[in-house]
């Protein structure tokens, strides 16, 4: 185990015997997340932990393996420990799980007592309430919590269904949501709609047990100066020369073949455009990447595709795009980058499913179109890069519809209240 301390003195605060309810009543809240590396799920934990009310939540994170994520928390004064889990756990892919391999992971639990090592340390750190960010970390971090005799917060961020997870895995899933945390927080209604399915819905109808589960939708932070000065004016010169955007992790679900045949059918009406694919893969998916290099080349694309890796600067991508794409052929749980590009006020054109339509207002704040086809996608990118206009006004519509609706502030003042709500629970029970 290796633990990193916050640049304060946090962490030290509650080491000896001092009440977590005393003085000012600062509780601490300890995260749990798999992995380190930089996906959708850590970018949201990160916004979350930087924009919570730090004089009443003392914050702490223990991540499963070491990366980016475990630096950018200790540079907003979060502490971090990082409690090393398998690898190939780690890394292990959602659409390849099975059964076996969910009980593979609750045995290696108990096999070689992570669980309670984890437990141990959630106790170490005085927790008041111990939140997951992920599905392993659910699973993981929910037997520890209960062992460590914390209430336990389920943060989904995946949609428990068929099309996203095997079968049995989802089914088991939902189950396990029925007695395992006290609360969850799901980050859209399509993935609080999973989670009330099939095998769900009977265990509720005996235990009641439906209240515990809420939607909190991610949130982002707003830069004041994002979308001020059209890139049209800012940046380029031809206007032959557009910059058509992707940006997120490179995975088949999330589509970018798909972007690649809508813009090999654009190439002759944009020959000195770029369409550009932001994001490197994760868990072991170089296989899929070389497959998209490899489309590129079959498509006679090369000039108009660029892959620029991954970047951490996601506001300088927004303001360099005329538009930005989302692409994915699975419903997403939720949609980051959506909000992300609609915060830039850059009109979006994304997949219809998952919880993108409760983001994107179809023909207000961007189009809407069917997963997997790219055909329509082509069009839909068609009509606004051949209406400036009204791309324009469909960007300005959506950062106020984030400003309404997805700011990382509105979020975090949510999650703020479930905490109290569970924590009132405690204090009255005289559990605390």
């Amino acid at each position: 185990m290796k633990s990193v301390p916050t640049t304060d003195s946090r962490i030290s605060a509650h080491a000896g015997n001092e009440s977590p309810t005393a003085s000012l009543h600062r509780y601490r809240v300890v995260l749990v997340d798999h992995t380190a590396k930089m996906g959708g799920g850590e970018i949201a934990l990160l916004n979350l932990c930087s924009h919570l009310d730090q004089e009443r939540f003392d914050l702490h994170v223990i991540l499963f393996s070491d990366g980016p994520l475990r630096e950018k928390l200790n540079q907003s004064g979060i502490g971090t420990t990082i409690l090393e889990l398998d690898s190939g756990l780690v890394n292990a892919k959602k659409d390849k799980l099975g059964l076996s391999s969910l009980l593979r992971i609750v045995d290696v639990f108990r096999s070689i007592k992570f669980a309670w090592r984890l437990s141990r340390v959630v106790q170490k750190l005085r927790a008041n309430i111990l939140q997951t960010n992920s599905l392993k970390a659910d699973i993981l971090g929910g037997i520890a919590g209960r062992l460590a005799g914390v209430p336990v917060i389920w943060h989904v961020r995946d949609r428990i269904a068929d099309d996203y997870l095997p079968k049995k895995i989802a089914t088991a899933f939902r189950l396990l949501c029925q007695w395992m945390p006290d609360m969850v927080i799901a980050n859209s209604n399509s993935t609080l709609e999973t989670l009330q399915r099939n095998a769900l819905k009977q265990a509720t109808a005996s235990t009641g047990r439906v209240d515990h589960m809420v939607t909190v939708h991610d949130g982002t932070p707003m830069n004041p100066a994002s979308g001020e000065v059209p890139r049209s004016e800012n940046v380029r010169h031809d206007m032959q020369q557009r910059v058509v955007s992707l940006v997120g992790r490179i995975c088949r679900w999330k589509g970018q073949h798909i972007f690649i045949r809508a813009a090999a059918l654009l190439q002759k009406e944009f020959p000195n455009s770029v369409f550009r694919i932001v994001g490197s893969p994760l868990f072991e998916e170089k296989d899929y990447e070389q497959e998209l290099h490899d489309l590129v080349n079959q498509l006679g694309v090369n000039s108009l595709v660029q892959f620029t890796g991954f970047r951490t600067d996601v506001d300088a991508v927004m303001r360099e795009s005329d538009l930005v794409v989302h692409a994915s052929i699975t419903g997403e749980p939720f949609g980051q980058v959506v909000i992300e590009a609609m915060a830039a006020a850059r009109a979006v054109v994304a997949t219809n499913g998952g919880g993108v339509p409760e983001i994107v207002l179809d023909g207000i704040t961007g189009l809407l179109v069917p997963m997997g086809d790219a055909d329509a996608m082509a069009r839909a990118i068609r009509k606004l890069l051949n209406d400036p206009e009204t791309s324009h006004k469909m960007g300005q519509a959506g950062k106020a519809r984030v400003q309404s609706f997805f700011t990382i502030e509105q979020t975090a003042q949510k999650v703020s209240a479930i905490y109290m709500q569970i924590l009132r629970r405690k204090i009255k029970s005289k559990q605390l």
